[in-house]
Formats: structure tokens, sequence, C-alpha cells
């Protein structure tokens, strides 16, 4: 129920992970093994007169000197822009706003996500395997879904809470006159041994 792309983040950090671990071994290599050491020297000197002489194929005034680092700057710029974008799209799906219904012109009707939440608590209040609750809205392909949260005591059946939060579901559902899909996370309460759970519909 989020906006992140979790196949893309996963290939982007396995590559990075590669690059990295290539890296380490590459420094731990050139510091053990003379071999490697001198091989690094000789391709360092070599990859710095192939830039000199690259600089000096396409030359500009100064201080600019080349149109090779003007395209290198415009690279790294378009590089830092992207990548702001993609920090910029990770996350985020998360809405104060949990069902909306437009009247024409008699105007909308707006359930905000802390009026459920209350309503949660106050229908959970005293419920013996209950610790305590938490609701959030998500926006999902499926419209607005809600995240809900059951915080089991110790001991507690994580069948019977299921049950019970299904309950409330067709409550909230009736409540506001359409289905609306959901998801419920029942999670141990403090020195619990109940194994956290997950139920979505």
């Amino acid at each position: 129920m989020r906006n992140t792309n979790r196949a893309l983040n996963r290939i982007l950090l396995t590559i990075l992970g590669i690059v990295l671990l290539g890296a380490g071994a590459a420094l731990i290599a050139a510091g053990t093994l003379p071999g490697v050491a001198e091989f690094w020297k000789t391709s360092g000197s070599t990859a710095r007169d192939g830039l000199r002489n690259l600089v000096g194929t396409a030359p500009l005034p100064d201080p600019v000197r080349s149109w090779w680092l003007v395209l290198g700057i415009a690279v790294l710029l378009v590089g830092a822009i992207l990548g702001a974008a993609w920090i910029a799209s990770q996350g985020g799906g998360k809405t104060p706003r949990f069902a909306e219904d437009s009247e024409g012109s008699a105007g909308r009707t707006v359930v905000d996500t802390g009026l459920v939440s209350a309503a949660v608590r106050e229908s959970l209040t005293g419920h013996p395997d209950v610790l305590g609750t938490s609701v959030s809205a998500w926006e999902s392909r499926r419209g607005t879904a809600l995240r809900l949260r059951l915080e089991a005591r110790k001991g507690a059946c994580p069948r019977e809470l299921g049950d019970t939060a299904a309950q409330l579901l067709q409550e909230l559902d009736a409540w506001l006159g359409h289905p609306a899909p959901a998801l419920v996370r029942i999670t141990n309460g403090p020195g619990t041994r109940v194994s956290g759970s997950r139920r979505a519909r």
C-alpha cells in the first residue's frame, strides 16, 4: 500500500551492494598483494593520461578548457536530479482521508482517518485481549485502504483476534455504506508470546 517500487529498489540495492563489495575487495587486494597494487598504479597513470588526451580533443577557452568537462558536469547534474526524484518517490501513499463521497451541489462528505481510529478504540475498549490499536489509511490500486494494527495481550489467541477484527471491519463497512480494502496486523504486546500475523481482504 505504498508508492515505493520494491522490485526496482531491490535491483538498485543489489547493484550498489555488488559495486561496494567489488570496491572493498579491490582495496583489500591493493593493500595486501604487491602485484595488484602495481596494477592499480599503472592503470591509474594510464587513465589519467587518456583523460588529458580526451580533454585536448574538444578545447574551450579558459577556465572551462574542454567540452568534455561541460558534458561531465551535465551528466552529474542529471544524475543528481534523477536521484532526488527517485528519493522523493519513495514511501508515500499515506492519506489522512479514509473515505470521501461527493454529493453534487450539496457538497461532499469526508471521513477522516482520526474518526475511524477513535471509533476503533471505542469499540475495542475493555476487550481483554487487546492492549492497543493503530489505524491508518493508504492509497492503493483499489482505492483508499485501511490498515488496522492490534496489539495483543499475553496469551491471546490470534485467531480470535482476527475474528474480532473481521467483525469490526464489517461494522465499519456498514457504517460507511460500502466495503473497503483492509489489512489487519496482529502484533506482540510487551511480554507476549503470540506470534505476529496479518490478514488482508
